[in-house]
């Protein structure tokens, strides 16, 4: 008689929003490969819709900011400890961790001791703050699929097993619309200017952006009366989480869900919090300004850390600012329109700035990164 094969198991951990996203279309990726893998771990809506087991849930954890975590430490620390007791009891063939590297690099450590390989999928940052972190990396990661060029120099120096996949993104950011669609289905007016505000994908980001950016928006109208807005919901959040500001705003703003890339297409420009979205907005070639507020505390002790001159990832990727960066008490309604103004009342600029996303976009590579970092990972995964 054959004895049928355990089907292999991965245990991945992705803890944020775009981890998730991208963690899901890696985990489509593998499985085209190898559909028996299973998978279970860290995740938010859309790894738990493609099949992963969902241990505990990404939005018990995502926070921004160094001191902010203190109010979710409780979770975090149950996780983690759940995480360390799956090692044992799932004992997974192989791990794979998606940025997030604070808890990450934690569940690297114990899964060194117990001989579980791991691969790390988009790099902590270390190139821009806490730069020792890679020698941890070096000890516990057995493989680093890294999504910047820049970043593959900086592994191999510390002896790090590294290998550029170029980003996901590149596959992911496509509108499903055209422009005249979106704008009917949108019920915005594609003669009047449209401007895409996106306050972030966490709540606690949304309540410190959102209020700002309403303000702004406010400004903006008086400036240029025929100007409309639109707000593509984060996955994962809720409207309610907008209405408390919402209520009593005299501004147009549509809000939608689910056409992120269609409402991001059709906007003139974007005023987007620090993240993901810049690199989402850089793709589509729009131009933008970048807003980032946190604590008090959080802001002083990361300055004291950081080590690079910007924090926007189009800036950091371009090697200079392409578009303008809003930190703190700069984020300010009357900044933030002074900011967009500038732009939008200068045409050259605007196509200055839409010739630099575009080198952004040139610069993350070819498509395919999640397809490439699957064939990657099985092969370790058979390996094992």
């Amino acid at each position: 008689m054959i004895e049928r094969r355990r089907p292999k198991k991965i245990l991945m951990v992705a803890g944020e929003v775009s981890g998730d996203l991208h963690g899901a279309h890696l985990m489509e990726a593998i499985h085209r490969i190898d559909p028996e893998i299973q998978f279970f771990g860290v995740g938010g809506d859309r790894l738990e819709k493609g099949g992963m087991r969902i241990l505990y849930h990404s939005r018990s954890l995502s926070v921004v900011g160094i001191t902010e975590v203190l109010f979710k430490m409780g979770s975090i620390l149950k996780a983690l400890q759940g995480l360390k007791q799956s090692l044992v009891t799932e004992r997974p063939d192989l791990i794979i961790l998606i940025d997030f590297p604070d808890f990450n690099l934690r569940v690297a450590r114990v899964a060194r001791r117990k001989g579980i390989p791991v691969i790390y999928y988009i790099s902590p940052q270390i190139w821009a703050w806490r730069p020792k972190r890679v020698r941890l990396i070096a000890q516990c990661v057995k493989k680093m699929l890294v999504l910047f060029p820049f970043e593959v120099p900086i592994y191999e120096a510390a002896g790090v097993d590294v290998e550029w996949v170029g980003h996901p993104l590149l596959d992911i950011v496509k509108p499903s619309l055209s422009k005249e669609s979106a704008f009917e289905r949108f019920r915005l007016d594609p003669k009047r200017r449209t401007i895409g505000l996106l306050p972030g994908s966490r709540v606690d980001e949304v309540k410190r952006l959102l209020p700002q950016l309403l303000a702004a928006a406010e400004i903006l109208q008086r400036e240029i009366p025929d100007i409309q807005f639109i707000i593509p919901l984060a996955p994962g959040m809720g409207e309610t989480a907008l209405s408390p500001w919402m209520r009593n705003i005299s501004v147009p703003i549509s809000v939608v869900r689910g056409w992120t890339y269609d409402a991001m297409n059709i906007s003139e420009l974007l005023i987007t919090a620090s993240g993901t979205a810049t690199l989402e907005g850089a793709i589509l070639e729009k131009p933008m300004v970048i807003i980032y507020k946190v604590s008090f505390l959080s802001y002083w002790i990361g300055r004291a850390m950081v080590q690079v001159d910007h924090i926007g990832l189009v800036n950091l990727v371009a090697r200079r600012e392409i578009a303008p960066e809003l930190i703190q008490k700069d984020a300010s309604p009357e900044r933030i329109s002074d900011q967009a103004l500038r732009i939008l009342r200068d045409p050259i600029l605007q196509r200055h700035m839409t010739e630099a996303m575009a080198g952004v976009r040139q610069a993350l590579g070819e498509p395919g990164a999640a397809e490439r970092a699957a064939h990657i990972v099985t092969t370790l995964l058979h390996e094992s």
